[in-house]
C-alpha cells in the first residue's frame, strides 16, 4: 500500500517525463545566458572605449552572423547526428570564444566572441528544437513542450545582463578598483567562458531519439521544399517582424541608458525585466495549451508590440523603461511557443530540423542587418524613429499572422 505522503505512480511517472526536459531547458539556460551577459558587457565596454552607435550596432550583428551561415548546416547535421554532438561542439566554440574577450578585451576579441557565442547558441537551439517537437505526440503536447523549452532563452535574458551588470559595476570593488572599469568588464566576459560548461553537465547524458531517414536530394532541394509551403513563408515574414522587435529593444536600451546616464546594472536590469515577464508568461502558457490558438495569439502580440513600441520613447525613468520592458516581455514571450508549435504541424518530420534552421537563417539575417540599420537610423534621426518605424511594420503584419489559421 502507498503511504499518505508518498508519490502516486501517476506522479512518478510525470516526474520521469518532465526531468529529462527540465535537464534540457537548464543547459540551454547557462548556454544562451552566456550569449545574454556578453550582449549586454560588449556593447557597453565598446561604449566606454568611445566607440559609436553603428559601431555597436555593427557589434551587435555579429551575434547573428554566424548563424546566417551556419543555420542550414546545422538542421542538416542534428537531422543526422541528433542532439548531444551538436551541442558538444557548440559547447567548444562558446568557450573559447568568451575566453579571447576575457584575456584580451578590445574590438576585435569582442568581435570574435560575438561570433563564436552567437554561433554556438544558434546550432545548440536548432538541436533542442528540433528534439523536443520529436518527443512531443499532438499539438497541444507541441505548445507546452515549446513553452517550457522557450522559458530557458527568456530565464537567460534575465540572468546573463543582471548578472554581467553587476559584475561590471562591483567585481572590482573589493579589489580596490572602481565600477565599471576593465577588471568588472573581464569577470563579466570570464561568466561569459564559464557557462556553456555548466550546459554540458546538463545535457551530456540525454536520451537520443532515432534518426529519421533524410530524403534523397541536396539541401537546397530540401530547403526550397520548405519555402514551398505557403504557411511556412507567412510563418518567416512574422517571425522576422516579431524578431525585428527583440533586437530593436536589446540595441536600443543600452544605448538609451548610456546617454541618460543609467549604471550598467541599472540597464541590465531594465533588460532583465523584459525576460522575467517573459519568462512568467512562458509558466503559465502550459496550463492553457489546450485553449489557445496559435494564430489568435500571434496577432495580439503583434498588435501589443506595435502600441508599447509607439509609447516607450516617451518613458525617461529607469522605473517607466522598466514597466515598459515589462509589458514588452509578456506580449512577446508568447511568440515562440506558438510559433514552433505551428512549424512542427505545417512541416513534415524529416525535415524539422532543417524548417527550424531556416526559420532561424532568417531571423538571423535580419539580425546581421537590423542593428546597423538601427545604429545608421538613431545616429541621423534619433532611437524614437527606430521604435515608432518597427511598431508601425508590426501593426501591419497583424494581418499576416491572422491568416496562419488552418
Amino acid at each position: 500500500m502507498t503511504g499518505a505522503g508518498a508519490p502516486s505512480r501517476a506522479d512518478q511517472k510525470r516526474w520521469h517525463h518532465l526531468w529529462p526536459l527540465a535537464k534540457l531547458i537548464l543547459g540551454h539556460v547557462c548556454l544562451h545566458a552566456s550569449m545574454a551577459a556578453l550582449r549586454l558587457a560588449a556593447p557597453l565596454y565598446a561604449l566606454r572605449q568611445g566607440q559609436s552607435a553603428l559601431a555597436v550596432g555593427g557589434l551587435l550583428s555579429l551575434f547573428a552572423l554566424t548563424q546566417v551561415f551556419l543555420s542550414i548546416p546545422a538542421g542538416r547535421y542534428a537531422d543526422r547526428h541528433g542532439l548531444r554532438r551538436p551541442i558538444g561542439w557548440a559547447v567548444v566554440v562558446a568557450c573559447l570564444g568568451a575566453s579571447s574577450a576575457a584575456l584580451l578585451p578590445n574590438m576585435v576579441t569582442l568581435c570574435i566572441a560575438a561570433l563564436c557565442l552567437g554561433g554556438a547558441t544558434g546550432v545548440s537551439g536548432i538541436a533542442l528544437q528540433r528534439h523536443v517537437g520529436r518527443v512531443a505526440r499532438d499539438a497541444t503536447e507541441l505548445k507546452q513542450a515549446f513553452s517550457l523549452l522557450s522559458i530557458g532563452p527568456a530565464l537567460s535574458n534575465f540572468l546573463g545582463p543582471v548578472a554581467a551588470g553587476l559584475l561590471i559595476d562591483y567585481a572590482s570593488v573589493p579589489l580596490g578598483g572602481v565600477p565599471g572599469d576593465a577588471v568588472g568588464f573581464r569577470a563579466a566576459f570570464l561568466l561569459s567562458a564559464l557557462l556553456p560548461l555548466c550546459t554540458w553537465f546538463w545535457i551530456r547524458h540525454a536520451k537520443e531519439l532515432p534518426v529519421s531517414k533524410l530524403p534523397q536530394g541536396s539541401t537546397r532541394e530540401q530547403v526550397l521544399q520548405v519555402l514551398r509551403m505557403a504557411a511556412m513563408r507567412r510563418l518567416l515574414l512574422v517571425n522576422w517582424l516579431l524578431s525585428s522587435c527583440w533586437d530593436v529593444h536589446t540595441f536600443v536600451v543600452p544605448v538609451l541608458g548610456h546617454e541618460r546616464h543609467f549604471s550598467a546594472s541599472v540597464i541590465g536590469t531594465i533588460l532583465g525585466a523584459f525576460a522575467v515577464a517573459a519568462v512568467a508568461v512562458r509558466v503559465v502558457l502550459p496550463t492553457l495549451a489546450d485553449r489557445l490558438r496559435e494564430w489568435v495569439v500571434i496577432t495580439c502580440a503583434m498588435l501589443g508590440t506595435a502600441l508599447l513600441f509607439a509609447l516607450y520613447p516617451f518613458m525617461h525613468s529607469p522605473w517607466t523603461m522598466g514597466l515598459c520592458s515589462v509589458l514588452l516581455g509578456v506580449t512577446l514571450g508568447t511568440v515562440q511557443p506558438m510559433m514552433m508549435s505551428t512549424l512542427h504541424q505545417v512541416t513534415p518530420e524529416h525535415l524539422h530540423g532543417q524548417a527550424i534552421a531556416v526559420r532561424l537563417m532568417a531571423i538571423n539575417l535580419s539580425s546581421v542587418c537590423m542593428p546597423m540599420l538601427f545604429g545608421s537610423a538613431g545616429a541621423l534621426v534619433g532611437v524614437s524613429v527606430v521604435f515608432w518605424t518597427v511598431g508601425a511594420l508590426v501593426a501591419a503584419g497583424a494581418h499576416t499572422a491572422w491568416r496562419l489559421r488552418p
